[in-house]
């Protein structure tokens, strides 16, 4: 799982980036809006870590720039605030959860294993079990070669969000062609539709 940390107070930033990846997550630390903006063109994230208040913006108003440019990537604010009409709106704009500084790690750890660490993950009729890499459609067991199983793990940890296609090459060390022949092959053996889309990467939409 990988996330994007926008945080201005680098102290903080950085014991949470230490503590998420200590717990086995991925952390792509941002101290500014700007900073956060060119990550999230550059990268795919399964979670955005923001605090509201920041020097050079709000965190509030770069959410909605994502939802505008269509990424509903899931939020979770860290805030100082106790203003509930910034609340709400966090609500209004797909925010999942908030925790209010200060607080304790383990406690930002609690809330996103209780929302994110799914040991099952189903699409329609398919369940694959991210423990053993059983993958089933109807329960029964089918047999994918590393490849793609690795990349159908991805998008069903991703409903309804781009994969970044650059992220996929690199983190399964595979070529352009061989992605798209494997992209094929999984939409011909589970008869599901995976959207490419064009200069981004591959998507597969909830039914």
């Amino acid at each position: 799982m990988k996330i994007l940390l926008l945080e201005d107070d680098y102290i903080l930033n950085e014991t949470l980036s230490i503590f998420l990846e200590k717990a086995g997550y991925k952390v792509d630390g941002a101290l500014s809006i700007e900073e956060a903006e060119s990550l999230s063109f550059e990268n795919s994230y399964d979670l955005y870590l923001l605090d509201i208040n920041l020097p050079t913006g709000n965190g509030l108003d770069f959410l909605k720039s994502l939802r505008i440019a269509e990424d509903y990537t899931d939020v979770i604010f860290i805030t100082a605030l106790h203003d509930m009409d910034s609340m709400a709106l966090g609500f209004e704009l797909g925010a999942m959860d908030y925790i209010k500084k200060p607080f304790n790690p383990q406690e930002l750890l609690i809330r996103i294993k209780a929302k994110f660490d799914k040991p099952v993950l189903e699409y329609n009729n398919i369940s694959f079990d991210k423990q053993s890499k059983i993958l089933k459609i109807d329960g029964k067991v089918i047999d994918l070669g590393y490849i793609q199983l690795s990349i159908l793990e991805k998008l069903l940890s991703n409903l309804n969000k781009i994969v970044i296609k650059d992220e996929i090459l690199l983190d399964i060390n595979i070529s352009d062609v061989a992605l798209r022949v494997a992209i094929t092959k999984l939409k011909q053996k589970l008869g599901i539709e995976i959207k490419n889309i064009r200069g981004k990467g591959y998507m597969l939409e909830e039914l």
